[in-house]
C-alpha cells in the first residue's frame, strides 16, 4: 500500500454551501478513498494556499488516481495536489540501493 499527500482547494459556492450548512467532510472523502480499496488515515481543514488536507493509503497508483479523478470529477474543487509519501523505511532502502548501485550517470556539465 502507498500513502498519499492529498491536498485541495474548494470553489467559491462549494465555501458558501458548508458556511449555509456547516458540515463535517471526513465521511464523503473516506467513503470516495474506501470505494477504491484506500483508506483515510486523517482529514483536516487548513489556513493557506489549500482549504484541506488529508493523508490516503491506496493499494496501488491507479486505485488512488481512479478515487481522485472521481473526486476531482465532482466540481467542487478548484484545485487538487497530489504528493506520493514514502516511508522512513522505503527511504533508508532507497538510500542503501542507490549506494550500492553503479548507475554511470553523469550530471549536466556547461
Amino acid at each position: 500500500m502507498a500513502y498519499f499527500l492529498l491536498q485541495w482547494a474548494y470553489k467559491d459556492p462549494q465555501i458558501k454551501a458548508m458556511i449555509d450548512k456547516p458540515q463535517d467532510r471526513t465521511a464523503a472523502a473516506k467513503k470516495a478513498i474506501e470505494a477504491f480499496q484506500g483508506k483515510l488515515h486523517s482529514f483536516f481543514f487548513a489556513f493557506g494556499e489549500y482549504d484541506g488536507a488529508a493523508i490516503a493509503e491506496f493499494p496501488d497508483n491507479e486505485s488512488a488516481v481512479a478515487s481522485l479523478l472521481t473526486i476531482a470529477g465532482g466540481g467542487g474543487l478548484a484545485r487538487l495536489k497530489t504528493t506520493v509519501l514514502i516511508t522512513a523505511a522505503e527511504a533508508e532502502r532507497a538510500m542503501r540501493k542507490a549506494n550500492a548501485t553503479q548507475s554511470g550517470y553523469i550530471p549536466p556539465s556547461g
